[in-house]
């Protein structure tokens, strides 16, 4: 029998069920420390090695310090929050799951649909800024790659000699997208292992530069911290701040991606809590520092370009460091795409078993146990995507998506607590209702700080999601037509 209504929720009992039963559980193989390094590795990435420049020289100049501490301060809140859900829902799902289980499968829906987008478009744009670094590299060691297949049509590229070409197609973010899909497809805990190593690597270039750009750092360069406002809200000023921070926020989606590995942790309870928090304080540290020695090493009118970190080293006069760091922007980067073709998955498969997507989306591969047939379309697609769109194009959604999501995990501790009071929490957030609602204003004064053509591309992304909703998934829950789903063996 169909269940009414559009308020319709999953209870708190049947999602954890769900999770440990039936034939396509997933394999239990990530640790604390997996977790945290998968966080680390989604986070240090884009965030430091391209947008800290361009938000700085755009909109907040050394300001951009403060927007990475007004960003963390927003993720504190929410990520406490996560790991209250993480630890008391342990499935694979994300913001989409914790959703489903307090404002019911409709709101999970726009959700989960926000989520494809959020996550497929930021692994684009990624792998875009990827294709930027490794073209530098390569020419470094003398290896030229032709403009014209390393940028997406439309886009100019200048040559040596002044002149322009325009880009046909991003090759080099092609094969960063295939070679992690089939790494994906291969096995979770082999990438785990290899995501490990490279935020190792990227880690140790990040270190290295706040030590050794430390010494070359002019107090100058951080004068004014706060360039006066143009006249224009978000060029410069206060507002100028806030709208670097809006910009930039979408690195921190790392610790939303962390939550998509719920249902493979060993110990999901203790393993969490650490995982998400503690990528967050690390990665904010991090972002904070950088920010304060690439502005003091480089006057921020300078930094509008794709790799803000090399130009810095480049202004040092270390030539030899520069590849390192190059290197090093290259790991990071390619961590980020990892995770995040990782987290897409994760959430087209919950979604699939639920009905609201088609079944293939939640089909584990008898051996390897990964969702490969959703891993493969995924990669292909934001393969897709990287070759033939620009990045500015690419990065201006990503940031609205997950400030949004943000908001949904907020309101799911508040409901919770009141509807599920007596379930276990292994983690509890503190001083509920308080914290939450901080993190719901945070995200609401940061999406204040993005533009209105966001805002309206967002809208008419959710219009769309409606649309399948209606005409699919509605038809197909699992939660509405129990009797339409196959029995897992032995229930």
């Amino acid at each position: 029998m169909a269940t009414p209504g559009l308020m319709a929720r999953k209870s708190v009992a049947d999602i954890v069920g769900g999770a440990e039963a039936g034939h396509r559980q997933l394999a239990k193989t990530l640790g604390a420390l997996s977790i945290t390094a998968m966080g680390i590795g989604a986070i240090i990435g884009a965030g430091i090695f391209v947008l800290t420049g361009t938000a700085a020289a755009q909109y907040a100049g050394p300001g951009i310090i403060l927007s990475f501490v007004l960003g963390g301060i927003a993720c504190a809140f929410v990520g406490l929050c996560y790991a209250e859900l993480a630890a008391m829902l342990p499935v694979c799902g994300s913001t989409y799951t914790y959703t489903y289980a307090t404002l019911g499968e409709l709101v999970a829906w726009i959700i989960g649909w926000d989520l494809i987008l959020e996550y497929a478009m930021g692994a684009a744009t990624v792998a875009v800024g990827w294709s930027g670094y490794v073209v530098s590299l390569l020419k470094d060691l003398g290896v030229l790659v032709p403009p014209q297949l390393a940028a997406a049509p439309g886009v100019m590229v200048k040559l040596a000699d002044g002149s322009g070409v325009s880009g046909v197609i991003n090759l080099p973010a092609i094969v960063i997208v295939a070679a992690l899909t089939i790494l994906l497809v291969l096995g979770t805990k082999e990438s785990a292992r290899l995501n490990n190593i490279m935020v190792a690597v990227k880690l140790s270039v990040v270190l290295a530069f706040i030590v050794i750009g430390a010494f070359y750092v002019h107090e100058a360069n951080w004068h004014p911290f706060l360039p006066k406002n143009t006249g224009e809200f978000g060029s410069f000023g206060p507002s100028g701040v806030l709208r670097g921070s809006a910009v930039v926020f979408f690195a921190f989606i790392g610790f939303d991606a962390v939550s998509t590995a719920a249902q493979e942790a060993r110990r999901p309870q203790r393993d969490m809590p650490i995982g998400i928090l503690g990528s967050l304080v690390v990665c904010t540290l991090l972002y904070i520092a950088v920010a304060g020695v690439l502005t003091g090493i480089v006057p921020y009118a300078e930094l509008n370009v794709p790799d803000p970190i090399a130009k810095g080293v480049d202004a040092i006069g270390l030539g030899w460091f520069a590849v390192v760091i190059k290197i090093g922007a290259l790991t990071g980067l390619t961590t980020v795409i990892l995770v995040l073709l990782y987290g897409q998955s994760r959430i087209f498969f919950t979604m699939s078993r639920d009905g609201l997507l088609p079944t293939m989306f939640a089909s584990v591969h008898p051996v390897l146990r990964t969702p490969y047939l959703s891993q493969t379309l995924i990669g292909t697609v934001v393969a897709l995507v990287a070759a033939f769109t620009p990045i500015g194009v690419l990065g201006e959604m990503v940031s609205i998506g997950t400030l949004f999501a943000f908001i949904l995990v907020c309101g799911a501790v508040i409901y919770l607590r009141r509807s599920d009071a007596g379930v276990d929490r292994p983690f509890r957030a503190p001083g509920v209702p308080v914290v939450p609602v901080l993190g719901i204003l945070f995200c609401l004064l940061l999406m204040v700080g993005l533009p209105l053509v966001t805002w309206a591309r967002l809208v008419i992304w959710l219009a769309i999601g409606l649309v399948v909703y209606f005409s699919y998934g509605r038809g197909h829950s699992a939660l509405r037509h129990p009797e339409r789903q196959p029995r897992a063996p032995g229930s």
